[in-house]
């Protein structure tokens, strides 16, 4: 992993989807560009660096590695694209939420076990999974605001995943200069 924020993009038009792309990309970030989001694959193709996210089935891995995914990420435990995108060795961060989700996906071979939504469980959560299951590397995404980041560092994850508090809405106003700010300060964790 090359960064300690993951830039979260999804949305429902592709308007502004490869311009808010490398403003992130740009500022430093990773990015995660949501597989049901319009223009998602033809992104991920033109962006050399970009993960998918939202992978559920093994054929939504292939298309992604095929576009050039660098990442792959699940909304749960689907363990066929897991399992599809280490074979492939490509990175693949597993959603999970429940301890026994965590150890699914520990177990499938996931490289990362992305606890999701963060933010309704606290930092603290973190710190208790990591108790019994000190193995996983650990990444906090779902509603986590810059304020609360190095909390969630502080108890154990090595990256989080930035949706809304850091995308705002410039899929649908294309406001890049607020991204911009946004990012760079995300940049500074």
């Amino acid at each position: 992993m090359s960064g300690r924020v993951i830039a979260v993009l999804r949305g429902t038009d592709d308007r502004y989807l490869l311009p808010a792309s490398r403003v992130l990309m740009d500022a430093g970030l990773m990015l995660e560009v949501q597989l049901p989001t319009p223009g998602a694959l033809a992104a991920i193709e033109a962006l050399d660096g970009a993960g998918a996210g939202t992978v559920i089935t093994r054929s939504d891995a292939a298309d992604a590695i095929a576009a050039g995914a660098s990442f792959l990420v699940t909304p749960g435990v689907m363990t066929d694209a897991i399992r599809y995108g280490i074979d492939h060795g490509v990175p693949v961060y597993a959603g999970a939420l429940t301890p026994t989700e965590v150890w699914d996906a520990h177990r499938a071979g996931a490289t990362y076990v992305k606890v999701f939504p963060a933010a309704s469980v606290g930092p603290g959560y973190i710190s208790a999974l990591r108790q019994p299951f000190p193995e996983p590397k650990y990444v906090a995404v779902g509603g986590i605001k810059l304020a609360q980041a190095h909390e969630y560092l502080a108890a154990g994850a090595v990256a989080l995943g930035a949706d809304a508090p850091l995308i705002g809405d410039v899929l649908t106003t294309g406001d890049l200069g607020g991204l911009r700010e946004r990012a760079n300060a995300w940049a500074r964790i």
